[in-house]
């Protein structure tokens, strides 16, 4: 059996959430849908077999939502961010109670997203 978690996360500016999560993030907008012009927005965005949905809709997902991610190359995505002219997230590569190293990114709706090395099972 296999399974994928798809956090939903809540937005309330759709420019706000892409110069984040596209252009900052470096993820790649998947699809975007509206019930009808003039409705909330709901997407998804992807970066390898990372997945998130992006909603306007009231009650999908609560703003300052937190969401772990375990990645084998930490180090690498942190060294991305950091070369990118985004001022509005600065994070700090720390070391991790649980060992190895971890980062948090705050989106522009108070979103933390933590990025950690994989964690030994």
């Amino acid at each position: 059996m296999n399974f994928q978690t798809i956090p939903i996360l809540r937005i309330f500016d759709i420019q706000k959430a892409k110069d984040f999560y596209l252009d900052y993030l470096g993820m790649s907008l998947d699809w975007e849908h509206r019930f009808e012009e003039g409705f909330p927005l709901y997407m998804q965005v992807s970066k390898g077999s990372l997945v998130f949905h992006l909603s306007e809709h009231s009650g999908d997902g609560t703003p300052g939502s937190k969401v772990f991610v375990n990645t084998d190359k930490v180090q690498q995505l942190f060294t991305e961010l950091e070369q990118k002219d985004y001022r509005f997230c600065n994070p700090a590569l720390e070391s991790a109670p649980w060992g190895g190293e971890c980062f948090t990114a705050t989106d522009p709706f108070s979103n933390k997203i933590i990025f950690s090395g994989i964690l030994n099972a």
